[in-house]
């Protein structure tokens, strides 16, 4: 990842990635099959989970439909 980001933008992004796998988990989804419905790549999910990636609003619309919800449930975290 090329981006430097503060702490607190990591701990943003890693809380966002916590919200999606706990949510993914919760769906009885692997990592590769939540990417297979979303199309995108499983290792794309598993950096968002770790709060490696900074992730755009329409992969967050791909993740949420494929969770079944809406993108304001994956935001649902403490600021």
């Amino acid at each position: 990842m090329g981006a430097t980001y503060s702490e607190s933008e990591k701990n943003y992004l890693e809380q966002i990635g916590n919200q999606i796998r706990e949510l993914r988990m919760e769906a009885d989804l692997s990592q590769e099959k939540l990417a297979f419905a979303c199309d995108l790549d499983r290792t794309y999910i598993g950096s968002v989970e770790r709060g490696e990636r900074n992730i755009s609003v329409i992969n967050l619309r791909k993740i949420a439909k494929a969770l079944k919800t809406k993108v304001p449930i994956l935001l649902n975290i403490e600021e």
